[in-house]
This record gives C-alpha cells, sequence and structure tokens, in this order.
C-alpha cells in the first residue's frame, strides 16, 4: 500500500517492568488503509491525546496487571505473542480487511441481551451483555468471571470495558491469559505450554496461531472451509 508505515511491535526483556512497545511502533502495528476516518477518529486522536480511549499508556497500565504476559521465552517468542495479541485483536475490532483496527467499541448491529441463566453469575437487571471490544467479551458467563479476575464488577456495569480504557484491555488481557472452556488459553499456545493431546491432533489442532482463532471464535469460524474472517485475522498477523 503507498504511503502506508506499517511497523511490527519490538518487544524488549519484560512487559510488565521494562519498555516494551513504543507508542508510535504500537500505532503502527494498526495499519491504516482507506479507512481514515476511523482510524483518525480512533487511533491518531488517541495518539495526539485528544481522545486515548485505545491507548499506548492504557495497555501498558493494563498488562502491568498480568506479569507473564509478553514475558515468556526469548526475545523473538515474546516478540511473536505481542503480535499475535494485536493480530486478533485488530480483527475484533474492525469490520473491514485487514489493514486497519482498533476502532470500534461494542458490536456492531442490534445485539441481544446475552443472558444466560446463572445462579454463579446472575444478570444484573437492564444489563446487556453483548459482545465488547477489543476482543468483544460476550455473555454473563464471561463478564462475571472476567470483572472478578481483574477486581471490577462487570455483571452490574458491562459497558466498563467501552467506557474505561485500562478495564478494556485488561479484559483481553485476562481472556488471553485464561484457559477458555475446555480450551487451552492463548497464551499457552502461544508460548509453547499448550501440549496437543491426540485427539487435538487427529483434528490438526496443532500449536499456532490457527488454534488461537479457534479459541476466541472457532465455533463460527474453524472447519467451514475457507473463511474470511479466519484470513483477515491472518493477515494482520503476518503484517
Amino acid at each position: 500500500m503507498a504511503g502506508v508505515v506499517i511497523l511490527m511491535p519490538i518487544v524488549l526483556p519484560a512487559i510488565a517492568r521494562a519498555s516494551v512497545v513504543t507508542a508510535p511502533v504500537l500505532l503502527g502495528t494498526l495499519a491504516v488503509s482507506s479507512h481514515i476516518p476511523c482510524l483518525t477518529r480512533c487511533l491518531i486522536i488517541a495518539y495526539q491525546g485528544k481522545n486515548n480511549f485505545y491507548s499506548y499508556n492504557a495497555f501498558i497500565t493494563a498488562a502491568k496487571s498480568f506479569p507473564s504476559f509478553g514475558t515468556i521465552g526469548d526475545t523473538t517468542g515474546r516478540k511473536r505473542e505481542i503480535v499475535a495479541f494485536f493480530a486478533q485483536t485488530s480483527h475484533e475490532t474492525t469490520d473491514g480487511p485487514y489493514a486497519w483496527g482498533y476502532c470500534f467499541l461494542r458490536e456492531q448491529g442490534s445485539p441481544g441481551d446475552y443472558c444466560t441463566p446463572s445462579s454463579q453469575w446472575p444478570c444484573a437487571p437492564g444489563r446487556k451483555y453483548f459482545g465488547r471490544r477489543p476482543i468483544q467479551i460476550s455473555h454473563n458467563y464471561k463478564y462475571g468471571p472476567c470483572g472478578r479476575a481483574i477486581g471490577v464488577n462487570l455483571l452490574n456495569n458491562p459497558d466498563l470495558i467501552a467506557t474505561d480504557s485500562v478495564i478494556s484491555f485488561k479484559s483481553i488481557i485476562w481472556f488471553w491469559m485464561t484457559p477458555q472452556s475446555l480450551k487451552p488459553s492463548c497464551h499457552d499456545v502461544i508460548t509453547g505450554r499448550w501440549q496437543p493431546s491426540n485427539a487435538d491432533q487427529a483434528a490438526n489442532r496443532l500449536r499456532g496461531f490457527g488454534v488461537i482463532t479457534n479459541i476466541i471464535n472457532g465455533g463460527l469460524e474453524c472447519g467451514y472451509g475457507n473463511d474470511n474472517r479466519v484470513q483477515d485475522r491472518i493477515g494482520f498477523y503476518k503484517r
């Protein structure tokens, strides 16, 4: 793409204890295309300090609560995790080709309340648990444990994910670091800690970026042949 500078994250020794990704490099990973109005509103303005939602400082502040995030393995392995993280979340915050991301804050369209009866994670009256970015946490049974883990009541205040940038980034890093309903964590997959079982190997679920897509949205995207959404995630990763 002419006139577009695309940079990959540079990860130094420890994300929670050192300068990990510089602000210009972080924004550079979210490449610019023809979607200038959205990017201007959500990234360029944020970088200038006028909006500051999906900001470098919010990301770094949130990451400090997860000391293993981006700190496992050698420099190449750490870079791989950060790149995979931003590739997946860039896809989740866009609805276009993989040349932009980190725009939307909430699920688009007219989503339902995503309330599943639960004695452990009861829905609060009038609250809706549709997807909120940057990973589109959805359903009360995800908001509940996420909120408990990061120290906020997301069952009563689900929109904190879309209104508080640090909580927003904490929600996705929590998801990234936490095993999800019979699936390993994205972190364990990308760092090589996850060992595929015989059944996983037979189903071609092997270590790598594809299993992370399966963890995040495999029920809708995996096992159906070529899928534009999957290709979009891969495109971000290859950037």
